[in-house]
């Protein structure tokens, strides 16, 4: 006969699939630490491409910061919209065709040169007038020298330095340098790729901008801290349950604070977002784009490096401990152990369960005569056959008066004091 052996058939776990009351209600599971390589990977391509456009492109310094003259004017909505190619060929007899030319909105015109003299400033002004079908007053004509937009840039410079040590002091003394040295990490990494989008899209850096990239470094850090304070709370209970490591309890709190993380970037975005898109191309604020199109990016960039790059470099510095690394290896050998199937016995077929049958001695525990039971006591297996009954056999003489037949399996006292009694 084959023996055949009997289990239930492997089951695939269902891949978890997440509602957005799951995401309300803070029930997800997603995997950020587990998957960082991904967020490493496009982290990475994302400062290479930024690092490149830097080096190639360079970033479009405006007058602040290079010095010349700067005119802006609206053109007169009777007389169409305002192209760039036709603001170049009025400002092209002047000599000017190298001038820096950005239209804003429809109608909305910014031309920027070299330092001028005041009668050359003036024909420009004329030529532009005529071009917008507006008065010279119209015209506002602004003259700046390289030297403040040099003062702005060593001193924002200074101020960023300075920011970096308070904040590396700060988050040490409330958490650990480790948490301290991931946000830094992290603020680094926003500044690299908003200075990266403006090196690739060719806008214009402003003292406005500066501004911005030191507004975006304070939400960016705000971000980062709420996520390493519900990391530190959790901290606390890491090894009461069985097969938890760092890693999984940074995943937990990640997912915890998720919800909280999506709400503050989006309230953060709606005012910029509006400034960027309805202030500047409906009513034509230039100085409000350079502002907000900085802090548009800087926040994005902000929300993504707070749960993406900060927590996930966190978690691998702290794995590097000698107490984590222990954690983690217990981690993986219980995994082990509960990987371990236990092995179901084979079952023979065609053999039948041992189970007792009618006419089988079964023990009871006491003295009791299997023969006075009914049949339908019996004890039956309940996938055994019906066992056949057998051919009832005459019954025995009856003992004389005053004797007793001991029952199968059991003594007879009486009898055994009897016999005491003969021998005697």
């Amino acid at each position: 006969m084959t023996a055949t052996t009997t289990g239930p058939p492997p089951v695939k776990p269902k891949k978890q699939r997440h509602t957005w009351a799951d995401l309300y209600h803070e029930r997800t599971h997603f995997q950020f630490v587990e998957r960082s390589w991904r967020w490493a990977v496009l982290s990475g391509t994302l400062i290479l491409i930024s690092v490149l456009a830097f080096a190639i492109n360079g970033l479009n310094l405006g007058i602040d910061f290079e010095g010349g003259t700067q005119w802006q004017f609206t053109r007169s909505a009777q007389q169409g919209s305002a192209s760039a190619g036709d603001v170049r060929d009025v400002l092209d007899p002047l000599g000017l065709g190298d001038a820096k030319v950005l239209i804003v909105g429809d109608n909305s015109v910014r031309v920027q040169t070299e330092d001028l003299s005041r009668a050359e400033q003036g024909k420009v002004t004329a030529a532009l007038a005529e071009y917008g079908a507006i008065e010279n007053g119209q015209v506002s004509v602004s003259n700046v020298g390289p030297t403040w937009g040099d003062k702005v840039s060593s001193k924002a410079l200074t101020a960023l330095i300075v920011f970096f040590f308070v904040i590396a002091g700060y988050l040490t003394f409330r958490f650990e340098w480790r948490m301290a040295l991931a946000a830094i990490i992290a603020v680094v990494h926003d500044i690299i790729i908003t200075v990266g989008v403006y090196a690739v899209t060719g806008f214009e850096v402003t003292p406005a901008t500066v501004v911005a990239f030191l507004t975006i470094l304070g939400f960016s850090l705000y971000d980062t801290v709420v996520v390493f304070d519900k990391v530190k709370d959790n901290t606390a209970r890491l090894g009461t349950v069985r097969g938890d490591t760092y890693s999984t309890m940074v995943n937990r709190s990640l997912n915890q604070v998720l919800m909280r993380s999506i709400n503050t970037s989006i309230v953060a975005l709606l005012p910029v977002a509006s400034l960027l898109f309805v202030g500047t191309y409906a009513f034509g604020g230039l100085a409000l784009r350079d502002f907000a199109l900085a802090l548009f990016v800087g926040l994005i960039t902000g929300a993504y490096s707070s749960i993406f790059v900060a927590t996930p470099v966190l978690a691998w510095l702290k794995e590097r401990q000698p107490r984590y690394r222990a954690l983690r290896e217990r981690a993986a050998a219980d995994l082990a152990k509960a990987k371990v199937v236990t092995p179901v016995p084979p079952v023979v077929a065609g053999e039948p369960a041992d189970v007792p049958v009618d006419g089988e001695d079964v023990d009871f525990g006491g003295d009791v005569d299997t023969d006075d039971l009914d049949d339908a006591s019996m004890p039956r297996a309940a996938s055994a056959p019906a066992p056949t009954k057998p051919t009832a056999t005459p019954s025995p003489p009856a003992a004389p008066y005053g004797t007793t037949t001991p029952s199968r399996g059991t003594s007879n006292p009486r009898g055994r004091q009897q016999r005491g009694r003969k021998r005697r």
